[in-house]
């Protein structure tokens, strides 16, 4: 077998992204039959040389799992918290997935809504990447009402970190009163995934952010997935996701995903509430279910 470089070879085997996976080498945590590499540009061959992470011997899953989790407030977008706060991780494993996978992308302590994880390191790339333009749609609740030109403001980009964010797609969905005052509720999808990106670009225009939840991540959305559940994609949904990952395009609907009209495909059944038992108890609690 051709040989490989490292951080692919990690990220294929559900190790870690190849983001993480380079500095899991610069770190010197990776060895090479018994010696540490550094250099990114290492290879190796998967099937016959000895590779290992911090001395655990690194081997290609025998199956690739895709999994869709709506993640609740009060978790973590990570498979360990330095500060032991609950993780996504968490939420599977008390379910009894053992499998090496890891969360695609950011969704802040705060926030709720779809996020995928997989052990599937070559896609995970693709979908963090802002080069593939895997555009992920955000449900966003905020105080006032922004105008027009702030509209505007956020779909042509804004100065956040002291840099502009690339161009979104924003409208506004639903405007409403709580105790008396006016709140708006957008629609905004970007297409980059930058630290706490939607809440900044709210606050950035006046608008502070109330609550924000992710209900669509390229093709996948799944508007009947509870907080605190998940499932498996469907191999239609996994196919539609590489194809959009790979050409950007795709964004239709996906054959067999969920939908919200009358009549949708059937899919694999959740990880419900009603089959969690005396378990059910140790979920995180979930924001009320209205939104807006």
């Amino acid at each position: 077998m051709p040989q490989i470089r490292l951080q692919k070879i990690l990220s294929t085997a559900g190790v870690a992204s190849r983001r993480a996976a380079e500095e899991l080498i610069t770190q010197g945590r990776v060895t090479v039959n018994k010696s540490t590499v550094l250099e990114l540009g290492s290879k190796a061959d998967p099937e016959a040389d000895d590779i290992r992470v911090d001395g655990r011997r690194v081997k290609p899953p025998a199956r690739r799992r895709y999994f869709l989790l709506n993640k609740p407030r009060g978790y973590i977008t990570s498979r360990v918290d330095p500060q032991h706060r609950p993780t996504v991780i968490d939420l599977l494993a008390r379910h009894g997935i053992r499998d090496y996978i890891y969360p695609v992308g950011r969704l802040d302590y705060d926030s709720e809504g779809l996020l995928i994880l997989t052990s599937d390191g070559d896609l995970a790339a693709k979908l963090t990447h802002p080069s593939h333009g895997v555009g992920r749609e955000y449900e966003v609740r905020v105080l006032g009402v922004p105008d027009d030109h702030e509209m505007e403001r956020l779909a042509r980009g804004v100065v956040i970190d002291g840099r502009r964010t690339a161009p979104a797609d924003a409208s506004r969905t639903k405007v409403f009163e709580v105790e008396g005052r006016p709140e708006t509720m957008l629609s905004i999808v970007i297409h980059e995934g930058r630290n706490r990106q939607v809440r900044k670009m709210c606050e950035a225009i006046g608008h502070p952010v109330v609550k924000l939840r992710r209900v669509a991540i390229g093709p996948i959305r799944d508007a009947r997935l509870r907080p605190g559940d998940f499932r498996e994609l469907s191999a239609d949904e996994v196919t539609a996701l590489k194809r959009h990952a790979d050409t950007g395009s795709g964004s239709q609907a996906v054959p067999g995903a969920a939908k919200t009209r009358p009549g949708a495909p059937s899919r694999p059944a959740p990880h419900s509430r009603s089959e969690r038992g005396p378990t059910r108890k140790t979920r995180a609690p979930s924001a009320p279910r209205r939104h807006g």
